[in-house]
């Protein structure tokens, strides 16, 4: 065997690497733009936006089935060790997380839809949108924590995810109280609860990719417990 062939395998490995990072950040960077563009959609009742996020959505499942097939390929072809087998399996847990935060985009633009066309006066939530811009921020850092295999700054998002939870309970206190106001509010009321929990959601998800970073970054997990 050549000697440099060991070297130039390694190479061609790690260059692959790079790739399957860049991948995972084209991903969070479209799945963040989707849920801007929802909550963007709803909040100008914008029927346009809405349908680019529903089409949008293919875009995000593309890119998930190149990430795993990769993802697989480098693990049965190359037998990794180390943090490079936990980046290898966790890359697929967080290409997964991230279709799902598209998922949850159209969600909010389909409400969006409905609410349009209801034709009710939608009441403007500033919790809504402080809710979608601490989910984006928490998805980005938390891809930006896996990639550079910062266990710090995982944590930090898994926390953040509090400030979200508690948004969630002001806006379901808000639509009950529209609702038992006029019952004719309580369907926009429902739509908006319902993007509510989609944003929620999308924390959650952040939080677990967060998860996977500092459990890349340190051999641990620390599901259900991130102050340990």
């Amino acid at each position: 065997m050549n000697a440099a062939e060991p070297v130039k395998g390694f190479r061609h490995f790690h260059d692959q690497l790079a790739e399957l990072k860049r991948r995972l950040l084209d991903m969070s960077g479209h799945a963040e733009r989707l849920v801007e563009l929802s909550i963007t959609s709803l909040l100008e009742r914008n029927r346009e936006m809405a349908e680019e996020v529903i089409a949008g959505d293919k875009v995000l499942n593309s890119l998930e089935v190149e990430v795993e097939e990769l993802a697989v390929s480098l693990l049965a072809l190359q037998q990794p060790m180390a943090r490079d087998l936990r980046f290898l399996v966790g890359t697929i847990k967080v290409s997964s997380d991230l279709e799902r935060v598209g998922d949850h985009a159209v969600n909010i633009a389909e409400s969006t839809l409905r609410l349009i066309d209801e034709g009710g006066a939608l009441t403007p939530m500033p919790e809504l949108e402080d809710m979608a811009r601490r989910s984006r921020a928490m998805l980005s850092d938390g891809l930006d924590a896996f990639i550079r295999a910062d266990g710090a700054l995982g944590r930090e998002v898994c926390k953040a995810d509090d400030a979200v939870d508690a948004l969630h309970d002001s806006v379901f206190r808000i639509v009950l109280t529209h609702m038992m106001e006029d019952a004719r509010r309580i369907t926009p009321s429902l739509e908006l609860l319902l993007v509510s929990r989609n944003l929620e959601r999308v924390a959650d998800l952040a939080t677990n990719i967060s998860e996977d970073a500092v459990f890349l970054a340190e051999g641990k997990q620390i599901k259900h417990h991130f102050e340990d």
